[in-house]
Order: structure tokens, then sequence, then C-alpha cells
């Protein structure tokens, strides 16, 4: 990995290319992230860098998080997360911006799901509903078969059905970034990315590109 940075969802909306095209992006408030810890080969055994973003106060930490960065000589931040980077050359208590990045490169973004609860086979899995009439009562909604019953007289392992629905971590790769805005800390990526608005997302450069 090259590089990696923390943001926070802001929403979407759209963009016009040159040629008046639409383009659907999202936006995303990336950074400032702080460098709160460096690891390296010699002493951890491996190469990597400890970000933190969003400022908090001190009140709203753990007495663990507040000796952490009180350690570093960094202000208190809300999340931190590590990126295994090739090159860590980056102190700690430096900055890291959004200027990382730059329009026409991939990316992969990283977040968390929108929490659906406990939901049916339909809204689940996309299942087929039966017919709403001729008889079928109130089972329309319903899973269906489970399978035959002399053999082998049980529910197949890794069946769609109902049960717990969104809430995970889920990466989107191969994101084109469309604009950055240096100033207010902004970057506009192609496409959709996972979570609802607020939430926060990881980026860094797509290993697939």
């Amino acid at each position: 990995m090259k590089k990696g940075m923390i943001g926070k969802k802001i929403g979407m909306t759209q963009v016009f290319d040159e040629k008046g095209n639409v383009i659907p992006v999202t936006v995303i408030e990336v950074g400032p992230c702080v460098v709160a810890q460096k690891k390296t080969v010699e002493k951890d055994g491996y190469n990597a860098l400890q970000l933190g973003f969003m400022d908090v106060k001190k009140k709203h930490l753990t007495k663990a998080d507040q000796g952490h960065f009180e350690k570093a000589g960094v202000p208190m931040k809300k999340h931190l997360k590590e990126f295994r980077l090739d090159d860590c050359s980056a102190e700690v208590g430096s900055v890291i911006t959004v200027d990382t990045f730059a329009a026409g490169e991939k990316v992969d973004v990283t977040g968390m799901t929108k929490g659906r609860g406990y939901s049916g086979a339909v809204k689940r899995w996309n299942h087929h509903t039966l017919c709403s009439t001729h008889g079928v009562g109130p089972i329309h909604r319903q899973v269906g078969s489970m399978g035959a019953n002399s053999t082998p007289s049980r529910v197949y392992k890794n069946k769609k059905m109902a049960g717990q629905y969104g809430n995970e971590r889920v990466t989107v790769q191969n994101l084109l970034v469309v604009k950055i805005d240096s100033e207010k800390n902004l970057i506009a990526v192609k496409g959709a990315i996972p979570g609802a608005k607020d939430g926060i997302v990881f980026i860094r450069d797509s290993v697939k590109a």
C-alpha cells in the first residue's frame, strides 16, 4: 500500500465532465490526519503509520487513549486507524492532507454498511414473492422450501434465510477520483460507497488498478 487516509462520508451529488456527461459522485471529507504512531520492521516487525482523525475533547476518551496521544505529543483524535504503507517516512506529529491523492487515480473505500436489523429473505436476499392472490394466505413473503424431505432430511448449510442484514464491513474497489478540494479537505469519487452519511470510511490506493 502506498497511501491511505481516514475520512467521513458527506453524501452523494453529481458533477459534469468536459463533454457535459453527468458523473454521480460521493463526497468524502478526508483528513487532515495526524500521525499518532510509527511502526518499523526493527521494532514491530512491519512498517505502518497510525493515523488519527477528527478532534475530540479529552474527557471523551479513555485514559489509555489519552496516554497514547500525550506520549506522542499530538492532539486528541476520535478515530484511529493503522495503514501498512511501503513508504513510512512521515514522522509522528506530521499532518497528512487530502493532497496525498490526485484526480484521475483509482482508490478503494472501506466502510460499514447501513444496519437493517433482522430482515426477511425477500429483503435480505432479493427473493421472489409468491402470488398475493389465489389462496396463498399469509406466506407470500416466507422463505419457501427448505429442501427434500427424505434425503437429506436436513437443511443445507449456507441456505439463504432471514437474519441480520447490513452493519458489515464492505470494501468497494477501483473507484475513480473525480475531483479534489484541498481548501475544504474534500474528495469526490465516482459511484457509491458503503455506509450512511457522516459514517467513517478508510480510503487507500487501489490494489487492482
